[in-house]
């Protein structure tokens, strides 16, 4: 049983990011749900002791503390409309924080071999996603739509790569690979660049990883530059200058020179090939006056609105989209900023203690840092593992 439970955390942790890969039973049931559902059920029943760490502990306080202000905000649901988003989004959260909780304390048990197995699950799927997104694009150059021969006779629905525009007859591809948006996969190929970056630079010479993590790593950095979003490159360019800090000895090496202008020379090779094409697209990227940026900075403006009506509580978890329809005319778009649709939500007092859980987040960060630190005065080679997880 010990081995179901193992085999489904990691198929999990892999499938984390395969959004299209959902069914539509009583809502939208995805891959990943299923498998954190099955994993959870596999760990209830093989705990024999209910001791948990303590982090595990901490985190289920905060459970309860959120639990009761998306309960709280139950009484501000306006239509059946919004309790149906309501009850949707709380059952997403339930599982995803269990998920979480359940992850803290299965990992401890399992040790730090585990750990890193852990990881390199997590980080293979992205990097398949990845592979799926490329596959994807050369697909919608011939003419042919990948989704429909893969995905679609799983799920029986229909999704396709994002069509941007088009130029002088050519369209504009983005992909989004197997997740719901060129913007989502681009924000996800953030995590494992930053977290396998700082690794791989802490690695000793001869390690046989960093013949993997080299080309890893190019590799989805030129899959986020492919996605043309503005959101993932922006966030990317933020938490490369904040690891920049600590890792500034290490920005002239080979060991990071390599794959990352490896990469760059590629793209400029792929842009030079079809310079008037790209200027255009690069062009309408980086502009701030259109119609889609207007509607994303629109969505600020509900925030007084919001904080006087319902100060405390909100509009109810996941509603944002109900009251967010009659300015796109759709009513499965959310607000495009997790602030926004914190504070628009779930009020002050969610917005506070979602503050609060992330300063300790951070704490548990400083304190895995300090670990780190100690571990490199005793010169045990563990330090080059911990400090780049918690910052360098």
């Amino acid at each position: 049983m010990t081995r179901l439970t193992s085999f489904l955390f990691l198929a999990s942790v892999f499938c984390v990011t395969f959004e299209k890969v959902h069914w539509s039973i009583a809502g939208t049931v995805s891959l990943a749900d299923v498998l954190a559902i099955l994993f959870l059920v596999s760990f209830v029943i093989t705990t024999r002791r209910w001791g948990v760490p303590r982090t595990t502990a901490v985190l289920i306080g905060f459970f309860a503390c959120f639990l009761l202000v998306y309960l709280a905000g139950y009484f501000d649901l306006s239509d059946s409309d919004a309790l149906g988003q309501w009850g949707k989004g709380l059952t997403k959260w339930v599982i995803h924080f269990a998920f979480l909780a359940a992850a803290v304390a299965w990992l401890s048990r399992r040790g730090q071999r585990y750990f890193w197995r852990t990881l390199g699950w997590f980080s293979a799927g992205i990097v398949i996603n990845a592979v799926y997104g490329v596959l994807q694009l050369l697909d919608a150059r011939r003419g042919g739509n990948l989704d429909a021969s893969v995905l679609s006779p799983i799920t029986g629905g229909a999704s396709q790569i994002n069509v941007y525009g088009a130029i002088n007859g050519a369209s504009v591809y983005r992909p989004n690979a197997m997740t719901g948006d060129p913007n989502h996969l681009g924000i996800m190929l953030i995590v494992p660049l930053l977290v396998l970056t700082p690794l791989y630079l802490r690695l000793e010479k001869g390690n046989r990883w960093r013949r993997w993590l080299m080309p890893a790593i190019a590799f989805l950095f030129f899959v986020e530059a492919a996605t043309l979003s503005r959101s993932g490159l922006l966030g990317l360019g933020v938490g490369a200058l904040i690891l920049a800090v600590p890792y500034r000895r290490h920005l002239r090496r080979p060991a990071l020179l390599v794959p990352i202008g490896g990469t760059l020379l590629v793209l400029l090779a792929i842009v030079l090939s079809r310079r008037s094409f790209f200027t255009t697209v690069l062009k309408s990227r980086v502009q701030t006056n259109g119609g889609s940026e207007n509607v994303h900075l629109s969505v600020y403006g509900f925030i007084p609105h919001v904080l006087h009506v319902d100060p405390l509580f909100g509009l109810g978890l996941n509603t944002f989209s109900v009251y967010y329809e009659f300015v796109t005319g759709k009513s499965n778009w959310g607000p495009h900023s997790y602030y926004v649709a914190l504070i628009v939500e779930t009020g002050v007092v969610g917005a506070a203690l979602f503050a609060a859980f992330i300063y300790w987040v951070f704490r548990r960060l400083g304190a895995a840092r300090a670990l780190g630190r100690r571990l490199a005065a005793a010169r045990d080679p563990l330090a080059a593992r911990v400090r780049p997880l918690a910052w360098g």
